[in-house]
């Protein structure tokens, strides 16, 4: 059996430039990978079956799961006849903006690569994911970059600081796609990607804070006013920087003093039961 880590991520920012003529949205996202983890197993199955077993009764076990799709990729790409079972202990809230099923068939990429004695890049493994997520490239390397095209040209980016990430997820459901349907790109405010990410290569926790920015932020609020009530709530409370991560509806806080982290945890278990404490990861977790 083979155990993979498969980390969350947050958006610092995201921004969407324009639409696609393949119908897809050009991104331009910088990432970054927390201490919030599923645990991603593999062990040999038989007669080329692919078997998902997760501890969320909510995820998928069929060809709708990502990891499904990662493993079968990899099957019909290498034309591999041996089976495997994922098993997915869930840590990271569903449908959260969090990019968890995408890291957990990134996990599964990296994981059948050992299996199965592949061979084959991180780079290359992050090409094959492309086409299961737009989120899947980045979560094949982790750490920090700047993701643009469709999500899938993945650039490098210095760590952040440290610092100590609150995240909390309200009770809802968010359709990514409802949330791209009603944006208009031309009456909203852009993040400052560069800004952002001279940040980052700066150490600059303060310009970090002062840089973050999600186009998609103000479009879900609209739809799921429970959002906004909870960047509020993490701004009262103390926060140094709050923002929406992908097209929600999880919330965010940077917090640069541990001191802050109890109230406003504890402050925020008063509006919604999904709130977590953890750390920035930000290095690139990928050993080839």
């Amino acid at each position: 059996m083979l155990y993979e880590k498969a980390p969350a991520k947050i958006n610092l920012t995201l921004d969407v430039l324009h639409k696609r003529p393949d119908g897809f949205h050009e991104v331009e996202m910088v990432m970054t990978t927390v201490d919030l983890a599923d645990r991603v197993w593999l062990r040999p199955a038989e007669n080329g079956n692919i078997i998902i077993k997760a501890s969320e009764r909510f995820v998928p076990n069929d060809r709708k799961n990502l990891a499904y799709q990662a493993a079968e990729l990899l099957q019909q790409r290498y034309d591999i006849q041996k089976g495997v079972e994922i098993t997915l202990e869930k840590s990271i809230p569903v449908a959260a903006g969090l990019a968890g099923g995408s890291s957990d068939a990134a996990a599964t990429l990296r994981g059948l690569n050992r299996l199965w004695n592949l061979g084959l890049s991180a780079d290359k493994l992050a090409e094959l994911g492309a086409s299961i997520g737009s989120d899947v490239s980045f979560c094949v390397h982790g750490g920090t970059a700047l993701a643009t095209g469709r999500g899938e040209k993945i650039q490098s980016l210095p760590a952040p600081p440290n610092c100590w990430v609150i995240l909390a997820k309200p009770p809802i459901s968010v359709s990514t796609a409802d949330i791209y349907g009603n944006l208009r790109l031309s009456k909203m405010d852009h993040p400052d990607t560069a800004s952002m990410m001279d940040a980052l290569r700066q150490g600059d926790y303060e310009k970090m804070c002062a840089s973050v920015g999600n186009i998609l932020e103000p479009v879900t609020m609209s739809i799921h006013p429970q959002v906004a009530v909870l960047k509020e709530q993490m701004k009262k409370f103390g926060a140094d920087a709050v923002l929406m991560s992908g097209s929600g509806p999880t919330v965010f806080g940077l917090v640069k003093h541990e001191s802050r982290v109890p109230r406003i945890y504890n402050g925020l278990k008063g509006f919604c039961s999904e709130v977590y404490a953890v750390r920035m990861i930000g290095e690139r977790h990928f050993l080839a």
